[in-house]
């Protein structure tokens, strides 16, 4: 059952959803903005499929004691990996019932969203944050890049990752632009703060920016660009965003008179609370 949604909007755009009769999206917490009066809306700790202390099933499910005690380690393996994400620990769930429902959704930043048809053959993986609603059959899940890279990376070390049958739509700031490394010779280098999501088939890394010689730390200290650079490559989508989190902080902590990032930028930035 595709699910029926419309993005709107434009510095700060909506995806509103039609759902039919039965049919469930969920969403982050944080992202919902309406529905209407015929949809439920539920609050789970787990991801798609369970059922816990926040929204139960009556009767226990199927297995019997055993059963419940898988699902419940099985929420628990989930919360406790979107705790060390420092992600969202409950999702909302939105049903319609005796008819065609409405419901709205939102990122948290001026930005663009895209909606993303998963048909099971490949995964896509995107930044922290990005996710904002997406439909029952997609499982949600958190992908770590590597301790080296993610330590270098900053923002690349931890991954949304959606996988099964169905529509995902992600979120972002600024505005997207579609690319496939395989159209620039197989790799592309970003920053890391830039990229929103890409496909299964695409390899991440993280490269550090020229080396420890005089135009390196040109590079890192002057460049605005720190240390390293995120790295893509092989053939599939790579959906990147013009505007970074840290950028939007910098402009906002500037125009209200507390600019911390400095003169020169890069390695002179201080991000204080």
């Amino acid at each position: 059952m595709t699910l029926r949604q419309e993005i709107v909007g434009n510095a700060m755009q909506m995806a509103v959803c039609t759902l039919n009769p039965g049919q469930t999206v969920y969403c982050e917490a944080g992202k919902f903005l309406f529905k209407t009066a015929n949809v439920s809306m539920e609050t789970r700790l787990g991801g798609p499929g369970a059922r816990n202390a926040g929204g139960g099933q009556p009767g226990g499910g199927v297995g019997g004691m055993g059963g419940m005690l898988r699902q419940a380690m099985g929420t628990a393996m989930q919360v406790g990996q979107r705790a060390l994400a420092g992600e969202s620990l409950a999702f909302q769930y939105f049903t319609a019932s005796g008819g065609e429902g409405t419901v709205g959704f939102a990122g948290v930043l001026p930005g663009e969203m895209r909606a993303l048809e998963l048909s099971g053959s490949r995964a896509w993986f995107a930044e922290k944050d990005a996710f904002v609603a997406a439909e029952e059959t997609v499982q949600f899940g958190i992908a770590f890049a590597g301790g080296r890279q993610g330590m270098s990376g900053g923002e690349g070390f931890i991954l949304e990752k959606f996988t099964g049958h169905g529509t995902v739509i992600i979120a972002g700031a600024g505005n997207f632009i579609d690319l496939n490394p395989a159209d620039f010779g197989g790799r592309i280098e970003v920053d890391t703060g830039c990229i929103v999501a890409f496909e299964e088939g695409v390899q991440y890394g993280v490269q550090r920016v020229g080396g420890l010689n005089r135009q390196g730390i040109m590079n890192a200290v002057f460049g605005g660009e720190g240390l390293s650079l995120a790295t893509l490559e092989g053939n599939g989508r790579v959906i990147l965003q013009s505007m970074t989190i840290e950028g939007l902080a910098n402009a906002l902590k500037k125009a209200q008179g507390g600019d911390k990032q400095g003169p020169t930028g890069g390695l002179f930035s201080t991000h204080s609370g």
